[in-house]
């Protein structure tokens, strides 16, 4: 599919410029095991109230909530319809979801603070309030109600409580679909009342064809390369095929393997570039951390020692970029001290 111009819409902010937002895509790709799960279940007529779709970023969660949410307000939770849960694009039910106008169907996530312009830190609990209402008007189209929250790693306490009572007490004819990055930082209390469907990183074969269809006119080594620095993500990829993606991956790597002695210039450069970039804080961080755990990983198949201290950094490191994210810090110091910190792991032993 070739890439195409982006819509106006100012909340949509986990589309990657130039492609089709999730609700857009009718196309999910190596997810077969667990779109035969959640199809099994919806067409059975015994869904679950709450599934928790986990897995990296990018790798298709929001595409798959959407096309369960676009199922089940077109037929209900009934084997009315195809059994890969996929919808026709003229179905009445396809079109609401498209614009954004379905009744039966709310998306929460953070929204953009009207101060900055920027994302707010957290999905509030003012948000997940919304939830109560919604579940409690009279059914739409089809008899069913969807709730999509995205992500439900973004809620605070306050938030992620309030969710808990509302799963605590599902309603009848309702379903709340949570998309998560790490499933493991919410409440214990959260995951035990939701099933699972667990998505997994595209191997190398899935990679080249999906990069192969979005990006067809990138020469075959460039997608290769793309595909391995995206670690089984076509969103990854995708972002890094488009504006600055690709550069902010390279500085990671770079700032990885230079990490016994880290060039300060080249730093100082690199927060002052962070600091232009929309979302560029964000996304770097995001690219060292995957680099980092995707070096981590190497190195534990193949048996090297002292791995703990470096898995100890990338938590440091994800944590520290989230919250200078979050809190909208200088660029220049957050890369610095992620560069002193790397440097004092890296002189006890290299990765």
């Amino acid at each position: 599919m070739a890439k195409r111009s982006a819509p106006s819409e100012p909340d949509d902010s986990d589309r990657i410029e130039g492609f089709p937002h999730p609700r857009e895509s009718a196309t999910l790709l190596g997810q077969d095991i667990a779109l035969a799960r959640a199809a099994r279940a919806l067409r059975s007529g015994r869904p679950p109230g709450a599934w928790l779709i986990s897995g990296p970023p990018g790798i298709g969660k929001a595409t798959l909530a959407y096309r369960i949410a676009r199922y089940l307000l077109a037929y209900g939770a009934t084997d009315a319809g195809p059994e890969d849960l996929s919808v026709p694009q003229d179905d009445p039910a396809a079109r609401q979801v498209m614009a954004q106008s379905h009744p039966g169907l709310l998306i929460l996530k953070r929204a953009l603070n009207p101060r900055t312009g920027k994302l707010m830190t957290v999905l509030s609990v003012d948000e997940i309030r919304r939830l109560a209402d919604f579940f409690g008007m009279t059914s739409g189209a089809g008899g069913w109600r969807v709730a999509i929250v995205d992500t439900a790693d973004d809620m605070n306490d306050n938030a992620a409580n309030a969710l808990l009572k509302m799963l605590e007490e599902p309603p009848a004819n309702a379903m709340l679909l949570l998309l998560s990055n790490t499933p493991g930082r919410l409440l214990p209390t959260i995951r035990s009342r939701c099933q699972r469907l667990e998505l997994r990183p595209l191997d190398d074969g899935l990679m080249q064809q999906a990069l192969a269809r979005y990006l067809p006119q990138m020469a075959s080594a460039d997608r290769a390369a793309l595909a391995r620095l995206a670690g089984g993500s076509i969103g990854a990829a995708l972002t890094l095929a488009t504006g600055e993606g690709g550069t902010l991956a390279q500085e990671a790597d770079r700032l990885i393997e230079h990490a016994r002695d880290p060039d300060l210039l080249a730093l100082l450069t690199l927060g002052e570039k962070l600091f232009r970039l929309r979302d560029g804080l964000e996304s770097f961080g995001a690219f060292l951390a995957e680099s980092l755990s995707d070096r981590i990983r190497a190195k534990a198949r193949s048996g090297a020692p002292g791995l703990d201290r470096w898995v100890a950094l990338q938590g440091r490191i994800e944590q520290g970029f989230g919250r200078a994210t979050g809190l909208h810090l200088e660029p220049r110091q957050t890369v610095l001290t992620a560069a002193r910190d790397m440097a004092r792991v890296a002189q006890r032993g290299g990765l």
